[in-house]
């Protein structure tokens, strides 16, 4: 028997998750559809910061407002999704990267965001464990860390609360410019508008729509509390991040609530294995070391690979795509989807509403993209 839906959101990671609960709290009649678990895929494979980057005006943009949006949501619901406001602290190993700290501070400070340029006997004296000789950093104290999946699963139940139905391990093989969704069963369902939220999978239902796999590493450790204080990265990491090299490997750690800490970061292209790369694994860890040498005495207790969804721009989609009324996007986050999850899903609801949002949305339009493949086509 056909059901027909006012939304139909295609992928229960963060993304989806945050889409379902603000359209259903809009009272829009909501279907989430998962293949797996609630969280379990890209979601459950992430680090859980929630960092304002700056990479480009656009990131910026998303990143600080779905940082606040986190900063408020995480009042009420500071234990369910394991919130630790640590902060984010970049380290400048040289005079160049101390140089760009500078400029980083001008840029966060005149767009209003709480932000402390460290000298070298103060860098020591916030983290300690630190290889002495660093010259500074930028300590952005409002940054934070959540645990992803607990998270996910909040905002599914939140979505339940306002109406929305959840189906896990649910597969979509097909969607059409009509609203119809095909399940691996054969049964069909129809709705108004599809959300794509199926992070690297995406590409499958848009064809369209670039997305890319980016394998990345990360490894927990047994519960530490004190070792560090705040989520630390070398000031390269965006240089590693948005890096057109197949591998790149960079210093990013930062301490759970539970005490544990979570060791990153790498970034493959062109490698499909879930199975964990022990020689990226070691240049990872290699490049950990240098920064923090203490790590070594650490016990790790998980080491695993996933993969996030990389855009040719580096840029996420978030609403219609162009030629399809009903096919919308909400994908294409890469690392900083857990960060920008709860943004897209409110813009993801306003656009549905023709409500203006808070930040310009047209830098994140599929249109960009798909626009510009119909031109070269």
């Amino acid at each position: 028997m056909n059901s027909t839906y006012d939304v139909i959101i295609i992928g229960g990671g963060i993304v989806g998750c945050c889409c379902a609960k603000y359209i259903a709290e809009c009272g829009r009649k909501t279907l989430l559809l998962e293949r797996q678990m609630i969280g379990g895929g890209t979601t459950a494979s992430g680090m859980g910061h929630i960092v304002v980057l700056d990479d480009s005006e656009s990131q910026f943009q998303l990143c600080r407002y779905s940082r606040d949006l986190w900063t408020e949501f995480a009042e009420t619901n500071t234990e369910k999704i394991e919130w630790n406001r640590c902060g984010t602290l970049w380290v400048a190993a040289d005079q160049e990267e101390m140089d760009a700290v500078k400029d980083r501070f001008t840029y966060y400070n005149s767009r209003g965001v709480n932000v402390e340029i460290l000298d070298q006997k103060s860098i020591t004296e916030t983290e300690p464990n630190l290889k002495p000789g660093f010259l500074g950093g930028l300590l952005v104290p409002d940054d934070a860390v959540l645990y992803p999946p607990a998270a996910a699963k909040l905002f599914s139940k939140l979505a339940e609360s306002y109406g929305a139905e959840i189906r896990q391990y649910t597969e979509v093989i097909n969607t059409t410019s009509d609203g119809s969704v095909t399940l691996k069963d054969g049964s069909k369902i129809h709705a108004d508008t599809i959300i794509i939220a199926a992070g690297y999978n995406s590409s499958d239902l848009i064809t369209d729509l670039p997305v890319i796999k980016r394998k990345g590493h990360l490894v927990v450790t047994n519960r530490y509390p004190g070792m560090i204080n705040h989520q630390i990265i070398e000031l390269g990491y965006l240089k590693s991040a948005h890096s057109a090299a197949k591998e790149s490997v960079a210093f990013n750690l930062h301490p759970c609530a539970n005490g544990k800490i979570i060791i990153g970061s790498s970034r493959q292209f062109d490698n499909y294995s879930k199975d964990v790369n022990f020689d990226i694994l070691g240049q990872m860890l290699n490049r950990c070391f240098e920064y923090m040498p203490k790590l070594k005495d650490l016990q790790a207790i998980r080491t695993w690979a996933g993969f996030r969804p990389a855009t040719p721009d580096k840029t996420p989609y978030i609403g219609p795509c162009p030629g399809e009324d009903k096919i919308w996007a909400a994908t294409g986050h890469e690392g900083f989807g857990i960060t920008t999850s709860i943004a897209t899903g409110k813009i993801i609801s306003e656009m549905l509403d023709n409500i203006e949002s808070s930040i310009p949305t047209a830098p994140y339009l599929p249109s960009r993209i798909m626009a510009g493949d119909a031109q070269n086509g």
